[in-house]
């Protein structure tokens, strides 16, 4: 059910991503890794109604207060995101509960969490729960294109140094750097100690196609593998 919160924070992580920080009225009761929407309306000048927009965002941190923390990024003809990039601290947003499949199942296995762009967001939270209840390793890819758009670096390099059983790999598909390049997923069997662990997969669908595909290539069971389970029908064979 729609809800209304307040921006309390917002914080510009990257060239074309803000962090914000809603609070309501109420602790937030969800598991790391779901999902809210964002709901507003806007004109539309074809139709007699004004249209009724919803988007989903993940929220990046662990349950329990009245907090939630979102990373959007803008894209230049979005509708959400940019409504969102033109809030400020203070204003009321509409937000619906959270719900989503992409959520940690057992913190007992060794996990590997793979994510290009903002599919880094329900990572976030999935990571800081294992670190919390988790018994095993956890490798942790993300890819980018540059390092300017990395997300949540400085958290996660923070979190690698406190968590001896977290090792972090960034890499980047449109900058040479001292670390991996390329595709993300091309570096999972050569830089794992094994594939016998859970996979968790978020980023733009062909990527999460490929990785599972990778994947399966290399022997690992698909009831090992998760995501969130819409982006086969969103790429084209």
């Amino acid at each position: 059910m729609p809800f209304d919160a307040t921006i309390t924070s917002i914080h510009r992580m990257t060239p074309r991503v803000k962090q914000f920080v809603i609070e309501a009225d109420e602790a937030f009761e969800f598991e790391p890794g779901q999902h809210t929407t964002v709901r507003f309306e806007r004109d539309d000048p074809d139709d007699e109604e004004d249209e009724q927009v919803v988007r989903p965002y993940t929220a990046t941190n662990t349950p329990g207060n009245e907090r939630l923390t979102l990373a959007i990024k803008r894209y230049d003809d979005g509708t959400a995101s940019v409504y969102m990039h033109e809030r400020e601290v203070g204003d009321v947003v509409t937000l619906g509960d959270l719900g989503g499949n992409l959520t940690l199942r057992n913190a007992d296995e060794d996990v590997a969490f793979v994510s290009t762009g903002t599919g880094i967001t329900p990572m976030i939270a999935m990571l800081k729960e294992y670190l919390e209840v988790g018994t095993g390793e956890v490798d942790f890819f993300y890819g980018e294109k540059s390092q300017e758009n990395v997300m949540y670096r400085e958290t996660l390099d923070q979190l690698a140094a406190e968590h001896d059983e977290l090792s972090v790999i960034y890499s980047l598909s449109d900058e040479e750097w001292a670390g991996p390049t390329g595709h993300v997923q091309d570096h999972l069997d050569d830089r794992l100690d094994g594939l016998d662990r859970d996979f968790y997969v978020c980023g733009v669908p062909g990527m999460v196609v490929d990785t599972k595909e990778r994947l399966a290539d290399l022997g690992v069971d698909d009831d090992r593998v998760f995501s969130e389970g819409w982006e086969d029908g969103e790429v084209e064979d």
